[in-house]
């Protein structure tokens, strides 16, 4: 399987991000896009909401330049984060009002949203995702219990 260049940076810089301790849904800088964007939060500036989905003038302006962040584009940039934040299960956009899970940095808050956010970058370059492990289960169950012990 082919991957391209932006879409391997992008799942070592969230892997590392997520067992570095530094993958926090509620920060600009260390979110999924923070992270892929080497964290920094510029990308806020694109929106007027964190998780939302929609560009402001801004964005708007960059997206109609063709402009790339990291090989995204703002829509995408947008969209990861949305994926990420939802599957974190946060209500969007964020604000103090809206309900968020109990713990955002639990690891496995965080693996759900990582999970969607890779299934999502995936799809967006054309490949399997890399997380499916269905394929380990296919086939010859007994055989592949063997491989395993």
């Amino acid at each position: 399987m082919k991957t391209s260049k932006r879409l391997e940076l992008a799942i070592s810089k969230l892997y590392t991000a997520f067992h570095n301790n530094t993958l926090n849904p509620e920060c600009c800088q260390q979110c999924a896009v923070g992270n892929i964007l080497d964290n920094t939060d510029s990308w806020k500036h694109l929106s007027d909401a964190h998780g939302s989905l929609k560009l402001n003038y801004i964005g708007k302006v960059h997206q109609s330049l063709g402009r790339q962040f990291n090989g995204y584009s703002p829509l995408e940039l947008l969209k990861i984060e949305h994926i990420f934040l939802t599957a974190c299960g946060f209500q969007l956009p964020l604000h103090y009002n809206n309900s968020k899970p109990e713990h955002p940095t639990n690891k496995d808050v965080l693996f759900n949203g990582l999970s969607a956010v890779i299934a999502y970058l995936c799809e967006l370059d054309g490949v399997e995702n890399v997380m499916d492990y269905t394929k380990l289960f296919k086939g010859n169950t007994k055989k592949t219990i063997q491989t395993l012990v």
